[in-house]
């Protein structure tokens, strides 16, 4: 976490030579984030090293949130050369820590979230490449791709991939809305900023991989989060305010589950994949919660031919017994 050679000639140029840079945070990407601290002036410095990152997404996302009255960091600086972003600083208060230290203010947050989620989901979605079957399939193939493997279990990959064409097309009707998705969406991506005049008082992080999509994609990245626990009574209650708040249309409970199960699914896929290649073994602590969450989504009808799959390939037996392998203790 030391700060790239362009750093302090791109901050000297905004104004902020002097200041001090801190590491504040790493990422899953090739992302990283710093702390800019001078005097009584905060910023925070995105290091989106090119070639692997490209922070134009992320800049023109903000810019449509922000035009919507939403709460996305204001854009300082920027230098797409060496992709060095120069952003608005919210400050320390997490969704996640806060809920943590406060829990009796977890169902008021929450509430706040899904409240600002009915509030995005009835405006103009952004410009931004559609959520469609072939990134459906792709996302969830990353669990036959990594996470079978790397347990040594040989699966019916084409078997799977027929599995969600079966019941992606409840996702896909004509009747549900299209929606600004911000995939993301989720305790460690949400800051609380009171005081201020931007829908909810809630701050928007790490929406730069938005694509326009199924509104229940981003209520199930919320209310089934892979890092924190959501009991199953608040998710229950969260998901009927936000039916009443934004009124969806079709099968909006099948449509819930079947994308909460093709992103738990992805997510194991992409957390063993951090674990091999990237060296990251701290994401396979939460391989259990995700694993819970994936079976929850299963149990709903929708996901039929999906939940076959794993009954045939990847049985509850192979997933307690693949976890405790190489699980670090």
């Amino acid at each position: 976490m030391i700060p790239p050679a362009a750093a302090q000639p791109f901050l000297a140029r905004l104004g902020w030579g002097d200041a001090m840079v801190v590491p504040l945070a790493g990422d899953a990407s090739f992302r990283r984030y710093f702390r800019v601290i001078d005097g009584a002036r905060r910023a925070v410095l995105m290091d989106a090293p090119p070639p692997h990152e490209d922070p134009r997404p992320f800049l023109s996302i903000a810019e449509h949130l922000g035009a919507q009255g939403f709460a996305a960091p204001a854009i300082i600086g920027r230098d797409l050369e060496h992709g060095l972003v120069l952003l608005e600083d919210f400050g320390d208060a997490r969704v996640r820590e806060h809920c943590e230290a406060a829990p009796e203010e977890e169902h008021a947050v929450y509430t706040r979230a899904v409240s600002l989620l009915a509030r995005l989901h009835k405006l103009p979605p952004v410009d931004a490449p559609p959520y469609d079957r072939a990134v459906y399939q792709r996302e969830a193939g990353l669990l036959t791709e990594w996470y079978c493997p790397a347990i040594g279990l040989p699966v019916d990959e084409l078997g799977y991939g027929a599995a969600w064409d079966a019941v992606l097309p409840v996702v896909e009707r004509d009747d549900a809305p299209r929606v600004t998705v911000l995939r993301d969406y989720h305790a460690e991506n949400i800051m609380l900023i009171d005081g201020r005049d931007d829908a909810l008082n809630l701050g928007l992080l790490d929406f730069q991989d938005a694509l326009v999509g199924h509104p229940a994609y981003d209520l199930v990245s919320l209310l089934q989060d892979a890092r924190r626990d959501v009991s199953p009574e608040l998710e229950a209650e969260m998901l009927a305010l936000y039916k009443q708040l934004a009124a969806p249309r079709g099968q909006f409970d099948a449509a819930y589950a079947v994308l909460g199960a093709q992103r738990n699914a992805k997510i194991i896929g992409i957390f063993t994949r951090l674990w091999k290649r990237d060296g990251k073994p701290r994401y396979l602590s939460f391989l259990p919660r995700m694993w819970d969450l994936l079976e929850r989504d299963l149990a709903h009808p929708a996901l039929g031919p999906v939940a076959d799959w794993f009954d045939a390939n990847i049985n509850a037996e192979h997933r307690h017994q693949a976890l405790a392998a190489f699980v670090p203790a």
